[in-house]
């Protein structure tokens, strides 16, 4: 259960940076995507808290900032047109690997 929580943890932190990026355009401040992002660290860190309770610090925190920072880059690429180029998926799948790699251990 608790890799369950981990991985929601993880999930509710790629909303933060769309809450944020979302939140603060050019066109002002839009304050419903920034009380977004708000719940979804509250929600993640919270998810984060339980599922350290079983799964070693160390491990749950680098798969769940892992997991966010791989779900923003794909998100940033599929929804806001970041950059896909070969260094930056590389540089991914090696987050990635390492994500499993602890997980494995």
């Amino acid at each position: 259960m608790a890799w369950i929580y981990l991985l929601l943890a993880g999930i509710c932190e790629i909303g933060w940076p769309v809450g944020l990026k979302l939140g603060w355009t050019d066109d002002g401040v839009r304050p419903l995507w920034l009380v977004f992002a708000a719940v979804a660290i509250l929600v993640s860190g919270a998810l984060l808290m339980w599922a350290q309770r079983y799964i070693p610090m160390g491990t749950a925190y680098a798969v769940w900032t892992g997991i966010g920072a791989v779900g923003a880059f794909t998100v940033g690429i599929l929804a806001f047109g970041d950059s896909a180029s070969v260094i930056r998926i590389v540089s991914i799948g090696l987050i990635v690997a390492g994500i499993v790699g602890l997980k494995l251990a």
